[in-house]
C-alpha cells in the first residue's frame, strides 16, 4: 500500500534504532510534536518492524519515545492540512496495518512509556505484547473531546482491558495515571522514572533468554486462540503443543531441566 507523503518533509531520524544483546530498541523521535504518528513516522516504524522480522540476532523489540511524551497520537496538524476523505482512509489504514503488524510480529514487542500516551499513542501501547510504564506516565483516548471518537484506538484498547474500563476511557476522554492503567490491564509494570530503562531491559533480557522458536510459536498461538470459542481454542492449542513438542528446542529444554543445566537453544 502506498503511503501519502506529508506536505512538509521530515528529517530522516524521526525513528532511531539500535540493537544490543538481542534487544532492538525503536525510538520515536519527534519530540517537539510529542512523537505524533505522522505518515512518515508510521512508515518508518512499519519498515523497521518488517525488517526485524528476519533479523535472527533480534529476540525482543522495545518501542520508546524521545522528549516529554511517549506518543500523543495522530498528527492533527498534518491531518487538517489535507482534508480529503481518501487521505483519511489511507491514514487509518496505515495505522491499522502498523498495529496489526505488532500483534502478528513473530517477536515480542514491549512498550516503554515514560510520559503521556494518548489516542493512537494509547493504541500503540495496547497493541504491544507487554508494557512497562513510568510512575509519571499518563494514558487517555481523548478523541471524544474534539468531536472525533477514538474508534481505531478502541480496537486495541478493548482487546487489552475490560469493556467497562475501555468504555470509560473512550466516553470520558479522561487521563488515567499509571496505577489506574495497571489496574485496567493496559500496562504490566510500573517503574520509578529513574529505573524505567533498567526494568524494561531486564524484562526484555529475560524474554530474550528463551527459545526464540518457542516464543514465536507461543505468541502466534496466544492471539489466535483468544478469539476462539473454548472448545475450539483447546483443540487448536493441543495441536500447537503437539507440534511444539516435536521441535529440537523442546527436547533440549526438557533434557536441560532434567539434567539441571542451562539449555542451548538452536531455534528449530
Amino acid at each position: 500500500m502506498a503511503v501519502t507523503q506529508p506536505l512538509s518533509a521530515e528529517p530522516q531520524d524521526i525513528l532511531l534504532s539500535r540493537v544490543e544483546n538481542g534487544i532492538a530498541t525503536l525510538t520515536l523521535n519527534r519530540p517537539k510534536q510529542r512523537n505524533a504518528l505522522s505518515f512518515a513516522l508510521m512508515a518508518a516504524l512499519q519498515s523497521a518492524l518488517d525488517r526485524l522480522k528476519e533479523d535472527a540476532a533480534v529476540k525482543v523489540i522495545v518501542i520508546e519515545g524521545n522528549g516529554p511524551a511517549f506518543c500523543a497520537g495522530h498528527d492533527l496538524k498534518e491531518i487538517r492540512s489535507d482534508h480529503k476523505e481518501e487521505v483519511f482512509r489511507e491514514l487509518f489504514a496505515a495505522c491499522s496495518a502498523l498495529m496489526t503488524t505488532i500483534v502478528r510480529h513473530p517477536k515480542p514487542v514491549i512498550a516503554k512509556i515514560h510520559g503521556i500516551a494518548t489516542a493512537a499513542g494509547c493504541q500503540l501501547v495496547a497493541s504491544c505484547d507487554l508494557a512497562v510504564a513510568s510512575s509519571e506516565a499518563r494514558f487517555a483516548t481523548p478523541g471524544v473531546n474534539i468531536g472525533l471518537f477514538c474508534s481505531t484506538p478502541m480496537v486495541a484498547l478493548s482487546r487489552a482491558v475490560g469493556r467497562k474500563q475501555a468504555m470509560e476511557m473512550l466516553l470520558t476522554g479522561d487521563m488515567v495515571d499509571a496505577e489506574t492503567a495497571k489496574s485496567f490491564g493496559l500496562i504490566n509494570r510500573i517503574a520509578a522514572p529513574d529505573t524505567l530503562d533498567s526494568e524494561t531491559i531486564a524484562l526484555a533480557e529475560q524474554i530474550a533468554s528463551k527459545s526464540p522458536l518457542t516464543v514465536k510459536i507461543g505468541k502466534e498461538a496466544f492471539y489466535k486462540q483468544v478469539e476462539m470459542p473454548l472448545e475450539e481454542a483447546y483443540g487448536f492449542a493441543s495441536e500447537v503443543m503437539t507440534r511444539n513438542m516435536m521441535t529440537r528446542d523442546a527436547e533440549e529444554g526438557i533434557d536441560a531441566f532434567i539434567e539441571k543445566r542451562t539449555p542451548t537453544w538452536e531455534g528449530r
